[in-house]
């Protein structure tokens, strides 16, 4: 007897049903599950926890100098939170107001700020280019005659409402920024001075710039190494005993070529505590 081909669709149908059920819903999680309980692979597929949170996830430990700081989060480290500023490299001019809603800072002058305060906690030299002494963006809005040629005329550091960080820009006098005051608009051109600092700042990169995610629970041996000898002083143990420690918790690069070396700043601070 011929089946009518209405029907054949639904048979068809249930048997595609029934096979993707079978693959998809029970074979394909349960692979996966046999897989995370490889050796090297369980604690990872565990959410890697331990005793305070999850060595993949960052805390911070920014108010307390017994411990090995991470590197910034956009987002305070709240996983539910995760991404990035968008704050981009030509972000370099603040914006100043009395309203702190509508006040922001600039990427650049938020990365002079970090690191003029890790050079003071950690003793070293937090200068860096394009970066005044007093931890903003060395910034300045020019204004020409001829909006981009010609005799200057104007000279005013926007990221500063008090003394600027030049006295003069080419023969002119620098003017300290007015809150609520748009100088692009006006037809300045932005101008990032780039200092005396040197080449290669004391204070490494990521200590100053935040993860992609906010997230990142590692951060280089060179901000590690920069933080050894406070954290050594402050909890009276031996440098080279910390920097065993920093050792035993670095990660190499991912398959022996990807990425760069890291240290995991919650699992290095449990050694420290001794858990």
């Amino acid at each position: 007897m011929r089946v009518p081909s209405w029907l054949a669709q639904h048979i068809a149908a249930l048997r595609a049903l029934l096979v993707l059920t079978a693959v998809l819903g029970l074979a394909y999680p349960l692979l996966m599950v046999g897989i995370g309980r490889l050796p090297g692979l369980s604690g990872t597929a565990a959410g890697s926890m331990t005793p305070v949170g999850s060595s993949l996830i960052g805390q911070s430990f920014d108010d307390d100098p017994r411990y090995f700081h991470s590197r910034p989060s956009a987002t305070g480290y709240a996983p539910t939170a995760t991404g990035a500023s968008n704050l981009g490299p030509e972000s370099v001019v603040d914006i100043l107001s009395d309203d702190p809603e509508t006040a922001s800072q600039s990427l650049l002058t938020q990365v002079c700020a970090r690191s003029l305060a890790a050079g003071e906690l950690e003793g070293v030299d937090g200068s860096r280019p394009y970066c005044t002494s007093d931890g903003v963006g060395a910034v300045l809005a020019v204004f020409y005659r001829d909006g981009f040629t010609g005799p200057i005329t104007r000279v005013v550091s926007v990221n500063q409402t008090g003394t600027p960080f030049l006295a003069a820009y080419q023969g002119v006098p620098v003017e300290p920024a007015v809150n609520d005051e748009d100088y692009v608009a006006l037809g300045g051109v932005i101008t990032p001075i780039r200092g005396d600092a040197p080449d290669q700042p004391a204070v490494p990169a990521d200590a100053v710039t935040a993860s992609g995610s906010g997230l990142d629970p590692h951060i280089s041996p060179a901000y590690a190494e920069l933080q050894a000898f406070r954290v050594a002083r402050e909890r009276g143990l031996d440098l080279d005993r910390v920097r065993d420690l920093i050792a035993e918790h670095t990660d190499g690069r991912a398959l022996g070529f990807l990425g760069e070396p890291g240290v995991n700043v919650l699992e290095l601070n449990l050694a420290l505590d001794g858990r």
